[in-house]
């Protein structure tokens, strides 16, 4: 029998090598998919939040102007969902209920399937909103964290200052929501 000198293949140090190289692949694709799924998730809120505005925009060009529930007595500081039968206190539904089932719909949802909440402050409607600096609740919207409810927080007379409401004319409003990937989204009528 010839002995071959000259085989052909793979030595096991290359073969382990490939592996590794490939298991780290796999390893960087597993850790960076969530992150990549959560911001893809934070991009359509963020898409919400602006599509709200231009909902507002809507309704203030059909009703002269002004915003839901700028005339109603009772309607600011409330939570409103779908399908809510909020009434103010003279026990008709609120316009901001109103503006919830007929400009967004019961499809105004969270990416992950959760109805959003819209809730309605006035920059000056309590004496504990500071609207200089407010950052959309009545304490710390940072402070609540994602989900935070699945809150928009709708504040009245106020325009964004980069991620929070500072005052503004009565005609204006500015919608500020948490995000799963960190920080906080503000957008208003007057971005």
């Amino acid at each position: 029998m010839k002995k071959r000198d000259n085989l052909s293949g793979f030595t096991i140090i290359e073969v382990s090598l490939v592996l590794a190289i490939a298991g780290l692949i796999f390893l960087m694709v597993f850790v960076a998919l969530p992150g990549l799924r959560a911001t893809q998730r934070d991009t359509q809120r963020r898409e919400d939040v602006i599509g709200l505005i231009e909902k507002v925009k809507k309704y203030q060009s059909n009703n002269r102007g002004t915003l839901p529930g700028s005339a109603d007595t009772g309607n600011e500081n409330v939570v409103v969902e779908w399908n809510d039968t909020l009434k103010n206190s003279t026990g008709n539904e609120t316009k901001w209920s109103g503006f919830y089932r007929d400009y967004l719909g019961e499809a105004f949802n969270d990416p992950e399937g959760d109805n959003y909440k819209l809730q309605v402050v006035k920059c000056n409607a309590a004496a504990d909103v500071n609207c200089t600096g407010y950052n959309g609740n009545l304490t710390n919207i940072e402070d609540a964290g994602f989900p935070n409810d699945f809150k928009m927080i709708v504040v009245l007379q106020a325009k964004c200052y980069g991620s929070k409401a500072v005052g503004s004319n009565a005609r204006n409003l500015a919608v500020i929501y948490n995000l799963e990937g960190a920080g906080t989204y503000c957008y208003g009528t007057s971005s």
